[in-house]
């Protein structure tokens, strides 16, 4: 089990999609596009590997914020290895500095840092190490003891996610983690990710393509019904989605001149989802407004962003 963790728009689900071969977590340029914890099963000769792609961390506003932020710490607890990926074609944001200080104090012993987008210019490698070097010399003067072991230094790999071949240095060093143990998992399956959540991942990501900055965080997917049914072409899902905006305002900008845009996300959202799962997926999309959807609990947890739990 690895924990793919890291500040927002690092890469993580880049990552993750190239490394399982397949996609199975959105990917968009705009921050705060992973919403749910996405499990990618990684399977070849040396065996299998479950890889666990978070939202990523980031400065929190507002409750759906804080329970992202929540949910991306929860889910480096438990692995077996932690994978922290950086944007290394940036200088090291606060985020960043925050996941070495939590790996320096916590001294998980499997630890691979990806230094990520290595084709960049220009690449901040000695910036990320001399950070490292600096959180785990704050962490031993905090503590009254010397520790009993001493913190694992982390494996290095530079990475470039966005081309062909350009995980597997990343791969190796987490294969070279792994330990001998029965596969968690069928060989022919590379997510369990619940189809609920990937109707709604795949809805958010083309919109997030169409309006870019114009509508990131305030819309909200819930898939409300599905239908399945069996007709003379084959299996069929009829499923029935609101899309959430906060303000009365943010509704035609979601519907589009002539319905364009719902039009657009929906026709292109079928076309992947019945890919994905083999069947005619046919979506009605619904825009409502519903104000402040991001403080409604009720809702969060419907849309899968509290683990059930209120």
């Amino acid at each position: 089990m690895v924990g793919v963790v890291g500040r927002t728009n690092a890469g993580k689900s880049t990552l993750v999609n190239r490394l399982v071969g397949e996609k199975v977590s959105i990917v968009s340029p705009v921050e705060q596009t992973t919403r749910n914890t996405v499990r990618g099963i990684v399977a070849d000769e040396r065996g299998q590997l479950v890889l666990l792609d978070t939202p990523g961390l980031h400065k929190a506003v507002g409750e759906l914020g804080r329970i992202l932020n929540r949910m991306a710490r929860r889910s480096a607890a438990g692995v077996d290895v932690l994978c922290v990926v950086f944007d290394a074609s940036q200088e090291p944001q606060m985020e960043d500095v925050g996941w070495m200080q939590r790996v320096a104090k916590e001294r998980p012993q499997k630890v691979v840092f990806v230094l990520n987008k290595a084709d960049r210019k220009p690449f901040f490698d000695t910036m990320f190490h001399d950070a490292w070097k600096e959180a785990r010399e704050t962490a031993a003067a905090s503590e009254e003891k010397a520790p009993d072991a001493p913190p694992a230094d982390p494996v290095w790999v530079k990475c470039i996610a966005t081309t062909e071949g350009g995980g597997k240095s990343v791969l190796d060093a987490l294969f070279d983690f792994a330990e001998e143990g029965e596969p968690l998992f069928p060989e022919d399956i590379v997510t369990d990710y619940p189809r609920r959540l990937a109707i709604a991942d795949s809805i958010r990501e083309k919109y997030l393509a169409k309006l870019h900055q114009e509508l990131p965080h305030e819309l909200g997917v819930n898939v409300k019904k599905i239908v399945e049914s069996n007709g003379p072409k084959g299996p069929k899902w009829e499923v029935e989605v609101d899309l959430l905006v906060n303000r009365p305002s943010q509704k035609p900008i979601v519907i589009g001149r002539s319905a364009e845009t719902v039009k657009y996300v929906r026709k292109c959202s079928e076309r992947e989802l019945s890919d994905l799962f083999g069947v005619k997926v046919e979506l009605t999309l619904w825009v409502r407004v519903e104000p402040h959807w991001m403080k409604n609990q009720k809702l969060l947890v419907e849309m899968g962003y509290m683990g059930g739990e209120i």
